[in-house]
């Protein structure tokens, strides 16, 4: 049992800091109509916090308890930014948290039917790979942008600083933050993101009482982003967290949108979080000597349960899909093997909600650098894609590429997917695709093209 309980502390600590990181993305977004989480224009930052770390404790103590497994569970990053960046700019928070609750539920009917699987099996593995570090690469530009490391500027469309300098206090603490986090991370220190954010935090309160650098804005470009540090006035408080549960709208984005951008971008949830989760589940299952001669787990069924309320869960508290965690990796690595471990990490994430309020003075320059560094991270897996094959690579290469410069994960995947079709068909190995590949690059096209057809049909 100790050994249990040892792997579910290392879990929690290693990956707390989605508490953090999770309403420093979706909290201070704005959706179609400028409001925030919860209604209003000023972000809910504390309650949801709380929020998150209220989802993915029971949603961590389910896993432990019916899946049986050291498998943790929380808001996924990368489908909260992609919830953030490409769903609610175009509907309203209820309305793009009520697809990720739809979401849930066709992963749900996926796995009862045996269909997850089969939709595995049938997008080729390197173009998986390439969604993952497309993602991170993304993440780390939103790193790298809040932080005011990387802006906009006048003669190029983005550049280093403010004026090509990095002159700023701020812009200081985030480099030493991210140092920080980088040689922790290095030397493989347990829960060196959430140390290198807690650090960092410090550091800027420090720097703020020193040099007084004020807020950011039009007058002060060199001020902090999002939050002032300071020395918390409150530690504790109490969030009912219940009131971010009627804030979902399942069925409101048809009314709002194109039927085909509404099952695009579903399709899109439903892409990144299925395969983020196939894959963590037999990276960590293997790792703790849980993978059967077949490539299976035990209770595979079960966990994939599980895992798609994730999503419903995540869109109906209002805090964005929560996936399993490679994270819990670090668990396995004190010895975990069982679901007490979960139990225990879900019970650590039940306490946090009541620390919440410190997220409030964090701002982006020391958050930011755990977002590159988790960016890095998510990019390592580049090297399972073969640049040689350039039937693979292009593809590939246009799916890590177009998430970032277009600022949108669903233009990378789309990218991708078409053009793996194309060079299939063009190269005569038409017969090799797998009929939800045309589907799916189908679907692609027309979303690319619904500006032009909008046009032409004068609407």
């Amino acid at each position: 049992m100790s050994r249990e309980i040892r792997g579910g502390l290392a879990t929690f600590f290693t990956m707390a800091y989605i508490v953090v990181l999770n309403p420093i993305i979706i909290a201070n977004g704005t959706d179609v109509e400028g409001q925030v989480i919860g209604d209003g224009t000023t972000p809910n930052t504390a309650l949801v916090a709380a929020g998150t770390a209220f989802v993915a404790g029971v949603l961590t103590i389910l896993m432990g308890v019916i899946g049986k497994v050291p498998f943790a569970m929380a808001a996924g990053l990368g489908l909260n930014a992609f919830v953030t960046f490409n769903i609610a700019t175009q509907m309203t928070w209820e309305e793009a948290m009520g697809l990720v609750f739809l979401e849930g539920i066709i992963i749900g009917l996926l796995v009862l039917t045996g269909l997850r699987v089969a939709v595995f099996k049938a997008i080729p593995g390197q173009l998986k790979t390439a969604i993952s570090v497309g993602i991170g690469l993304f993440i780390a530009l939103i790193g790298f942008v809040d932080a005011g490391f990387v802006r906009r500027a006048a003669g190029t469309p983005l550049e280093m600083g403010i004026a090509g300098s990095l002159t700023s206090w701020p812009i200081f603490v985030f480099i030493v933050g991210l140092l920080t986090t980088a040689v922790l991370v290095a030397r493989k220190v347990r829960g060196a993101i959430l140390i290198g954010i807690v650090g960092t935090t410090v550091l800027a309160i420090v720097v703020e009482l020193i040099t007084e650098s004020g807020a950011f804005g039009p007058d002060n470009p060199g001020g902090w982003q999002l939050n002032v540090p300071s020395v918390p006035e409150q530690v504790f408080g109490l969030h009912n967290v219940f009131t971010l549960f009627t804030e979902f709208d399942p069925f409101g984005a048809f009314s709002r949108v194109s039927v085909l951008l509404v099952v695009l971008l579903v399709f899109t949830l439903l892409i990144t979080d299925f395969f983020d989760t196939m894959g963590t589940m037999v990276g960590v299952g293997r790792q703790a000597g849980l993978v059967q001669e077949d490539g299976t787990l035990p209770r595979t069924r079960e966990i994939l349960l599980v895992d798609s309320l994730g999503a419903v869960a995540g869109g109906a508290g209002s805090v964005s899909s929560n996936t399993t965690y490679i994270e819990s990796a670090a668990g396995v690595g004190e010895g975990a093997r069982t679901g007490l471990a979960s139990v225990v990490t879900g019970l650590l994430f039940l306490v946090a909600i009541f620390f919440a309020p410190l997220v409030t003075v964090i701002p982006y320059e020391a958050a930011a650098p755990a977002l590159v560094i988790v960016g890095f991270l998510m990019m390592t897996a580049i090297r399972e894609i073969d640049w040689t094959e350039y039937e693979i690579a292009i593809p590939a290469f246009l799916t890590i590429v177009i998430m970032p410069f277009t600022y949108s994960i669903s233009n990378g995947i789309g990218a991708g997917f078409i053009s793996y079709v194309l060079i299939k068909v063009v190269r005569g190995k038409a017969k090799e695709l797998h009929p939800l590949m045309w589907a799916v690059a189908g679907l692609f096209v027309v979303y690319f093209a619904l500006g032009p057809i909008k046009v032409l049909l004068g609407l």
